[in-house]
């Protein structure tokens, strides 16, 4: 039997370096793209929730609207729907539509509940007749039109920033 050449020394480990790196960014990869997947599916029962409970809550009454965002990302109080930061039930709009799917102003919104009813029934047409909830989820340094938010990878080594789904 022949003694190992010396040279040979600490070719196991290289190989090992180089295939352990190319094997697990292709597991992580696989994590995240997984996650992303997940939270696509996520964001549309987040807004599914959120407008389901909506069409329970006059849009007036502050601390109940509050509590439908919360509800709709799956949590009792403030903060990020899991596995997917950084959306947080402050990315969470709600939207008060008439008839024909124009969006009613705050402003223009009735009273209370009662109001809105009696304005329905007189006239189902009428420009302040809050007739459908359409909830999405936006950026929320955006106040005009509903822009995607971006998407924070879980493992911060390679940071692709992937718009994220508006779920309306």
């Amino acid at each position: 039997m022949r003694p190992p050449l010396f040279k040979q020394a600490g070719t196991t480990a290289v190989e090992f370096a180089l295939l352990a790196g190319v094997f697990f960014t292709f597991v992580f990869g696989t994590m995240e793209v997984a996650r992303l997947l997940y939270v696509y599916n996520t964001l549309q029962e987040v807004t599914r929730r959120a407008a389901e409970a909506a069409s329970t809550v006059y849009p007036t009454d502050t601390n109940r609207t509050a509590w439908v965002r919360r509800h709709a990302i799956f949590r009792d109080d403030s903060g990020e729907l899991a596995a997917a930061p950084p959306v947080t039930d402050h990315h969470i709009r709600l939207d008060y539509l008439r008839f024909d799917l124009a969006v009613i102003p705050e402003g223009a919104w009735p009273a209370d509940a009662a109001a809105n009813r009696q304005i329905c029934m007189g006239n189902p047409r009428a420009a302040n007749c809050i007739r459908f909830v359409q909830a999405s989820v936006c950026n929320p340094a955006q106040t005009g039109e509903c822009t995607a938010v971006t998407s924070q990878m879980l493992l911060p080594l390679v940071d692709l920033p992937v718009r994220l789904h508006r779920a309306i």
